[in-house]
């Protein structure tokens, strides 16, 4: 197997790849970024696909892993929230195949990203219990068990005081309430102590764009579990979908 994967990451304003050395799990060439098309049909994107894998000289037949922003069922589209209402149902793992010719593993971008973290990250070293929460327009989440993702946890959707969770705590909702971040902190503690509470972490890391002020929220967070900025980041979703592929071949 090679050292050499490439992942694909697809999110509502753009599309990026670049290939990735699994053994140190960094880019091994400039990503390349294409916008998303403004009407996002599987067509659309497929079209995109082609052209972000036709960028790079890639050996023949080599796997592509996708992290997409929905839950994924054996490469199928669950369902949609950030894009067009068409993907529903869609087999995305097919779709890219036939758009690229080379075969594919899809997952969740927060489950992508968790693969990442545990891997290459902030949760390196840790084989107990992992959970990453990004915290964004929404609360994405991912869960590895021993090194194993539980896919499509959806842990923002936790009904927390007869809502869902990340009407209130995610970090859209400190913007459009006007939140300090000490106010806010105080939400983000119900919602991680409720997690911690059914899910006994060991370490819980923190991504999103909001994790680059970590030092003004996180050290006002009182739990049990080792509570950690994520370190990837935006390359996070490329890196994780790139060693999904290599987990697949070993599967």
């Amino acid at each position: 197997m090679s050292h050499i994967a490439f992942g694909i990451d697809i999110g509502g304003s753009g599309i990026k790849g670049a290939p990735v050395d699994l053994r140190k799990g960094k880019f091994a060439a400039d990503r390349v970024r294409i916008p998303t098309p403004e009407v996002s049909t599987p067509d659309a994107i497929g079209a995109v696909l082609a052209e972000l894998v036709g960028s790079f000289k890639l050996p023949k037949r080599s796997p592509l892993g996708v992290a997409f922003p929905a839950p994924i069922d054996h490469g199928v589209v669950r369902s949609i929230a950030n894009l067009d209402k068409s993907w529903a149902g869609v087999d995305l793992a097919a779709l890219t195949r036939e758009a690229t010719g080379h075969p594919t593993v899809v997952l969740n971008d927060a489950d992508a990203a968790g693969l990442a973290e545990q891997r290459y990250g902030a949760a390196r070293g840790r084989h107990r219990v992992v959970l990453l929460v990004t915290l964004g327009t929404g609360i994405g989440s991912a869960l590895l068990v021993d090194g194993a993702l539980a896919p499509n946890t959806e842990l923002g959707h936790l009904q927390i005081d007869g809502a869902d969770a990340e009407l209130r705590a995610a970090d859209s909702a400190r913007e459009r309430e006007g939140l300090d971040m000490a106010a806010w902190a105080g939400r983000l503690q119900r919602y991680f102590e409720t997690v911690e509470a059914l899910l006994s972490p060991e370490v819980i890391v923190v991504g999103g764009g909001i994790s680059k002020k970590h030092a003004e929220f996180l050290p006002l967070l009182n739990l049990r579990a080792k509570i950690v900025p994520a370190k990837l980041r935006n390359a996070a979703g490329i890196v994780g979908a790139a060693a999904a592929t290599a987990i697949r071949e070993a599967g």
